[in-house]
């Protein structure tokens, strides 16, 4: 008796997981023949004529002129990491938002110490003059 109760619970359990996961695997199985079907084509298709600019480890064009051990500005770098900081910030913003009526008064004051905290984040970054170029 147990043993087919077991087996009607693994069957019940194997339909369960084929019926919600066969979506999944069938959108991952057509993404990925597409993927390969894109790359195949422009591979194909696409006009191979490589010169010596294109084929230089230098994608700026011109061959260097100085030693790759001096001193360089990473203001660029400094202001494209805090753009992904702050937009992984706000995205947390989106489903907050949406299930504001849902949460209880420490999910809402949760969320408003991290507004507050993001705001100091940003009036800081404005104070050490990050955001402005030179």
């Amino acid at each position: 008796m147990q043993i087919k109760n077991i087996q009607t619970a693994f069957n019940f359990n194997q339909s369960l997981i084929f019926n919600e996961y066969y979506p999944i695997f069938v959108l991952l199985v057509i993404s990925i023949v597409l993927s390969i079907i894109l790359l195949v084509l422009s591979y194909l298709l696409a006009v191979q004529n490589p010169d010596s600019e294109k084929l230089s480890s230098y994608e700026c064009g011109f061959e260097p002129y100085e030693d790759a051990r001096h001193k360089f500005d990473v203001k660029f770098y400094i202001v494209a990491i805090l753009f992904i900081l702050f937009d992984i910030e706000a995205i947390f913003l989106f489903p907050w938002s949406l299930s504001l009526g849902n949460l209880d008064i420490i999910g809402f004051w949760s969320m408003i110490d991290f507004i507050f905290e993001l705001g100091v984040g940003f009036i800081y970054v404005w104070y050490m003059n990050v955001l402005e170029w030179e």
